[in-house]
């Protein structure tokens, strides 16, 4: 199975979140091909979690696992570190008080 580049899945999730009102923006753009891509979502309350994709091994399927949580500019130190070591990365800041970020539809993984 093909996969998708970085850029057209960013664009197909930024679309996904439009339609349920989620705000969104991207914060860091890496490589439009290959670059890997960190969701952090933001409670509005002083709280965030980031989610990096991974693999199940048990199941052998793409999922989105949490990287890290808690204060936001805890969250905030920990995606720099990693854009320190991989200009590639995408990062996007999803803004919701309900804490939804849709990474467990279908299609998202």
């Amino acid at each position: 199975m093909s996969r998708l580049t970085a850029r057209f899945w960013v664009d197909a999730y930024l679309a996904r979140l439009r339609v349920f009102d989620i705000s969104a923006f991207v914060v860091a753009h890496g490589d439009d091909t290959g670059g890997a891509v960190l969701v952090k979502l933001a409670t509005l309350d002083g709280n965030a979690v980031v989610y990096q994709r991974s693999f199940d091994l048990a199941s052998g399927e793409r999922v989105w696992a949490e990287l890290t949580s808690g204060a936001e500019t805890e969250v905030d130190e920990a995606v720099a570190r990693q854009l320190s070591f991989d200009p590639d990365l995408w990062v996007i800041e999803v803004e919701d008080r309900a804490g939804r970020h849709l990474l467990d539809h279908e299609g998202l993984a």
